[in-house]
């Protein structure tokens, strides 16, 4: 998804207070990272564009891939060559597109989620405009899979992944009322017009595997393909859906989080990374009692480290919890590749990459 959620200052020391607190729980079983304490820290520096959201690695392990303001994908070439074109939306791109101005999303396009069929090297992708697309393995300009199902057309296209033995391919359309740019009004109506989809490459054709979803967002398939995850930002947490089995298509809750989750990715292990875009925030509230204000003083001293990301077990159990060193760092995805951790940011001009 990529949001940020704003608030006061006041209100956001209050507000991790509680989540502080939510987190209290998870003290006894799992292990903290503050980012900025892991080993090897590099940036991969981005120009005149921002916001790489997701991060995809080829069958050959290149990468990562991501995609970026102004509706472009670029390639991470290595220190020597940097960041390089690999892909855009269209044909007829636009020189103005090359920039980080959210007015023009709509006409450039702004790729959301990216992940590999493996198999054949296409690269599929969620933009949040144009819908579900595809980018062949030497890359060029992408072609437009599916804009609609059901008769009615995606709105917030938004994460992505693919069954690597069948080829199916699965993703979010996050709200059918409010697209990109109005993301928090989704969250503060709660809106559920959200709807999670398969696409089949073979008969082209998609079926809406749910509708009236929180804002669905990053997915993530299981490594024997009975079932995916996928993230509903909209109620903090992750939900799982049957796709083979006696429980096909049912769901359950597979983990509460204490933050608004963004992308999902798998890990070899068969784990999970979640990322935490924001703290939670308690809708429900009104104005700041002089008790709450009372706290603040100490959630100060606490907001030194906020959590931007959780790993799971196979079982929805918390195993990690990944901090941001007090910078307040937007996160929108985590994985781990080569190595490494890489995180990904729809608002930061760099990707992150932490040496295991």
């Amino acid at each position: 998804m990529g949001t940020k959620l704003c608030s006061t200052a006041s209100l956001g020391l209050v507000l991790l207070s509680i989540m502080l607190a939510l987190l209290l729980p998870f003290s006894s079983c799992h292990e903290e990272k503050a980012i900025d304490k892991l080993e090897s820290v590099e940036r991969l520096v981005l120009t005149t564009v921002a916001g790489p959201e997701s991060l995809a690695f080829d069958r050959r392990g290149e990468g990562p891939y991501t995609g970026v303001s102004g509706g472009r994908i670029l390639k991470w070439q290595g220190k020597g060559c940097g960041w390089t074109g690999f892909a855009v939306n269209a044909g007829n791109r636009k020189e103005w597109c090359d920039t980080s101005d959210v007015s023009l999303e709509s006409m450039c396009g702004r790729p959301l989620g990216l992940q590999f069929h493996n198999a054949t090297g296409v690269l599929y992708v969620a933009d949040a405009y144009f819908g579900l697309l595809a980018v062949g393995p030497k890359g060029g300009a992408a072609r437009r899979l599916a804009a609609s199902a059901d008769g009615g057309r995606f709105n917030f296209t938004n994460g992505v992944d693919v069954d690597q033995g069948t080829g199916e391919v699965y993703f979010t359309d996050s709200s059918t009322r409010y697209q990109r740019p109005d993301y928090i009004l989704s969250v503060i109506t709660g809106d559920s017009t959200g709807r999670l989809m398969k696409y089949d490459p073979r008969t082209r054709k998609v079926t809406v595997l749910r509708r009236g979803l929180p804002f669905p967002n990053g997915v993530a398939l299981s490594g024997d393909g009975n079932f995916l995850l996928f993230a509903e930002t909209g109620s903090c947490r992750v939900v799982k859906h049957w796709l083979r089995g006696p429980r096909t298509g049912a769901m359950e809750v597979f983990a509460e989080l204490p933050g608004y989750p963004d992308n999902i990715r798998r890990t070899a292990r068969g784990e999970y990374w979640i990322a935490l875009n924001r703290e939670k925030i308690n809708l429900n509230g009104g104005g700041i009692t002089e008790d709450e204000k009372a706290t603040e003083g100490e959630a100060a001293a606490a907001a030194a480290e906020h959590p931007v990301a959780v790993r799971l077990s196979r079982e929805g159990k918390v195993l990690e919890v990944l901090l941001d060193g007090g910078e307040s760092t937007s996160v929108s995805e985590v994985a781990e590749e080569n190595g490494a951790i890489w995180i990904g940011s729809v608002e930061m001009p760099y990707v992150e990459v932490y040496k295991l």
